[in-house]
Formats: C-alpha cells, structure tokens, sequence
C-alpha cells in the first residue's frame, strides 16, 4: 500500500475536474485497511472513501485522506431452491456484479444494469433505474467503523434507505468504509419491465423477456443512447433529483402548469425534474466549459476544461432558475465535496 502526497484526483471522478488530495491511496484487503486506520499519522485527518468517482463533484482541494476501495470479490454463500444470498466486495464495478448475477440467471438487478460506479457506494444512495432500486434486493452490509476500528453488519433496516439517499450520506457520512454488500435475488422470473421507456423500448424492438439477462440488455442499450459516455464527456450521470409534491402542491401547480407530468408515489407525486430543467430553458445548453447534455436535460456536462466550481455555479443557477418558474427546490445527486 502506497501513500501518495498532493495528489490530482482528475483521473479519478468521472467528471474529470482536477482537485488536489493531502494524502491519497487504495486498498486492496482488509488488513490493509485496518493498518492505515491504525497508523497514528492518519488518526486527525479527514478521511473520504473513494469508489468509482461517479458521483461526486470536487469543488475544491480535499485537505484530507482520499482511500479508493480496490477490495474485490463475488460470491455466493447462501442458497435454497428460490433464490441466492450474493455477497460482493465494496471495491468490484457495480455493473460487473449485474453481469455475473444475469449470467447465473438471478433476477433482482438487471434493471439497475450499466450504472457507473463502485459496489460499495450503492448502497450510499440506492442507487436506481428503470423501476428499480437497490433497497429491493438489499440483505445487508458489511462495515469497517473508522472510530472504533471493528467490523459491523448493518441490516437493511439500519442502513434508512430513502430515494437516492441512506444514512451514509447523512448521520454516518465518512463514518463507516463499505467492505461488501450481500444481496437476495431471486431464482425464479422476476420480471421488472413496466417502466414507461424500458416497455416501450422492448415492445418497439419486439423484444421478448425471458431471461434476466434480456432485460439487463435493454437497459444497456437505452443507458448507451441517452447518456454520454464519462471518457469522453465528463459527467456524473443524473444530477439532481426528482421532486416530490403532496396532492394539494400538485393541484396547484397544474392550475398553472396543466402539462405538468407526474407519477403518483405513495401519498405523494414525482416530477421529473428533467422536465422542470427543460421547461426553463437550459436543456443543451453550454456556458463556457460547462452546460446540459443535449439527450438529458439532467446531465450537467464538462466540455474539457472546467473546474468543479464552474459546474456549482451552473447547478446552482439551474436550480435557481426552476424555483423562480415553479417554486420547486430541485436538490442535487450528486455529493458535493
């Protein structure tokens, strides 16, 4: 394990914004793990877990210690005639654990299939797509306290999954280092293929779901035609989150907006903020080295050349810009550092 000083994370966040780390390295075993946090140089720094970059925005130098979890693995511990416990290290790419899941013929995530990053950070945000999230096939996590310097299982339960959200982004944010992640799939047909853009796409193709392997390619296939590739321009996929509106706030703003799409979640309303985004004007737009990809009004983009700071300031006047239309607050995905 190599230790290296003022290091540029440019290569590192799918962005590709240069920022400066104090300290940087990878992991590769937990014993390399539990020596770093042991060793008294590291103890007062601040400390950030590093998976794929996708989903993260630098905005500054970090004055810290950057660890990029590189401990990888998949297997299966546990099964029955139903379905399978998979366990799968924090460090292994989220979409090469779709593919060794859709190989075997489980059903649970090919519906999440092509997301960029790490395994580790999913369940960070529960992650999800096409009428999926990852809370559905959660069993539990496997964690490392930076505090205590012991291991933990978290349950699902324990882990306050939300929309895109977790109690590692908020109360226990930096506290824990994701070691793995078990999930429950299913052995038997599970299809998840009523999601308006994933239908109509097999149904336009005359496309027929028999395996899960057959959904995970149709995702593919969509995910490849609407977002931008980040090696060749930087992005973090979605930027901003849906909004969610009570009946009363949806009756309102249909008075004034009656196109307004929404999708009833529950007690409440989604709108897609993609359309809010459209709505005042800055799909495709560019400013400088930034701006809004042209297929996806949510993809903030970097043309080459930005900085982190450039790409807040335009998130920040989007989100200014569809308060004053709507009065909705859109809140970014992506953690800000």
């Amino acid at each position: 394990m190599e230790i290296k000083q003022n290091y540029n994370l440019k290569d590192l966040n799918t962005f590709g914004v240069p920022a400066q780390a104090k300290f940087f390295t990878e992991v590769c075993s937990e014993e390399e793990l539990i020596s770093l946090f042991l060793d008294p140089i590291f103890q007062n720094e601040n400390k950030l877990f590093l998976g794929g970059g996708s989903n993260v925005l630098f905005t500054k130098d970090y004055d810290g210690l950057v660890v990029q979890n590189k401990i990888k693995g998949i297997e299966i511990f546990e099964e029955n005639k139903d379905s399978v416990l998979i366990k799968a290290y924090g460090g292994e790419v989220w979409h090469s654990l779709v593919e060794f899941a859709v190989g075997k013929g489980y059903w649970g995530i090919e519906n999440l299939s092509l997301i960029p990053g790490s395994v580790g950070a999913a369940p960070m945000q529960n992650i999800g797509a096409y009428g999926a999230e990852l809370s559905e096939t959660l069993e539990s996590l496997e964690v490392y306290s930076i505090e205590t310097k012991e291991k933990k299982i978290f349950s699902k339960q324990e882990c306050a999954l939300g929309y895109r959200d977790s109690i590692f982004k908020n109360d226990m944010k930096n506290k824990f280092f994701i070691l793995s992640v078990t999930l429950k799939l299913s052995k038997k047909e599970k299809k998840n293929i009523e999601y308006k853009m994933l239908r109509e796409h097999l149904e336009k193709n005359n496309l027929e779901v028999k395996t899960p392997k057959d959904v995970s390619s149709a995702v593919a296939e969509i995910r490849r035609s609407k977002l931008p590739d980040p090696k060749i321009l930087g992005n973090a996929g979605s930027f901003f989150k849906n909004v969610f509106v009570d009946k009363a706030r949806l009756a309102l703003l249909q008075a004034s907006f009656p196109e307004i799409p929404f999708f009833e979640n529950g007690d409440y309303f989604k709108i897609p903020s993609a359309w809010l985004i459209e709505q005042t004007g800055w799909k495709g737009k560019r400013v400088g080295n930034v701006g809004m990809h042209e297929k996806q009004a949510l993809v903030l983009v970097n043309y080459g050349g930005a900085t982190g700071k450039e790409i807040q300031n335009l998130a920040s006047n989007i989100i200014d810009s569809v308060f004053e239309k709507f009065g909705l607050t859109i809140i970014p995905e992506v953690n800000l550092i």
